[in-house]
């Protein structure tokens, strides 16, 4: 299984199918440029390192202690809204002289299963075009509606060769949950990787959001949502949403619906997502 996106959507469907199979690959999309890594990315010219932490966690076993310690937040001093995560990848990347090698150590260390890959190893920036015009940067992404496509830039960032080689062998590759255009399509719009879901024999999947996110894609219901990913080139074989938070609009691919939420309603159950991704699974 290959899962592509970005942040705690993806991290959420980690713990689903980790489940499920041991050889899943998550693809984690770089542009952040917010928070701690934001600034890890800018004083050390590193791929900013939040996103694979949340991924490298997520795929960790429960009740490992080296994993809660990578989820540890500085809140005070020099070091305030840095993660101890963040600042072992960072320095494990740098060491490593290769983003791959340093986050393939870190699983390692952590007893990862599966592998957390980036989708590019090229420092970019996204870019989103906007009715009210052209927007850089996914902090500021985020915080326009009526995005109308994104990209990268550079735009000939490309993905890395396990990256294209783990979507091509999938059986079924998941897209999100996570934010649509900044976590989702920022990971999809990587030249190559749209390429290589299409040449997939595997099916693919795209689990939606539980609720419009405001103000990034407000009004949306799941149409729309498949919708923007035709237009940025995947068409996925079906989509899984929960209806009680998600109009469904007019869906162009068949459609699951399922409950899908925690008691809270406020994120994604990773059990109930696993029930619904072992029956695509087959």
């Amino acid at each position: 299984m290959v899962a592509l996106g970005g942040g705690h959507g993806l991290a959420a469907t980690l713990r689903s199918v980790r489940t499920l199979t041991d050889a899943v690959t998550a693809v984690v999309s770089v542009a952040d440029d917010g928070g701690s890594s934001g600034r890890l990315r800018e004083l050390m010219h590193i791929l900013p390192p939040g996103d694979l932490r949340k991924c490298l966690v997520a795929l960790a076993e429960p009740d490992s202690l080296l994993a809660s310690a990578f989820a540890y937040r500085f809140n005070e001093g020099e070091l305030s809204g840095h993660s101890l995560g963040n600042l072992m990848l960072a320095r494990l990347m740098e060491a490593a002289g290769d983003p791959i090698s340093g986050l393939d150590e870190a699983a390692r260390l952590l007893g990862v299963r599966g592998r957390v890959l980036p989708a590019t190893t090229e420092l970019v920036v996204l870019k989103a075009e906007t009715e009210g015009g052209p927007v850089s940067g996914q902090v500021a992404v985020m915080g326009n509606d009526r995005i109308e496509r994104v990209s990268l830039v550079p735009d000939d960032a490309v993905a890395p060769g396990p990256v294209i080689e783990a979507i091509r062998s999938a059986d079924l590759i998941v897209l999100g949950p996570g934010s649509l255009f900044t976590s989702v399509l920022a990971a999809v719009a990587v030249p190559g990787i749209t390429d290589a879901i299409q040449a997939s024999p595997g099916r693919t999947v795209y689990v939606c959001n539980l609720r419009p996110q405001i103000p990034e894609t407000a009004g949306f219901d799941l149409g729309m949502h498949i919708s923007a990913l035709v237009a940025h080139g995947v068409d996925a074989d079906v989509a899984v949403y929960d209806p009680s938070g998600l109009a469904p609009g007019n869906p162009s691919i068949p459609v699951i619906e399922a409950s899908l939420c925690r008691p809270n309603g406020l994120a994604h159950d990773p059990t109930k997502l696993a029930n619904v991704l072992s029956d695509l699974l087959g």
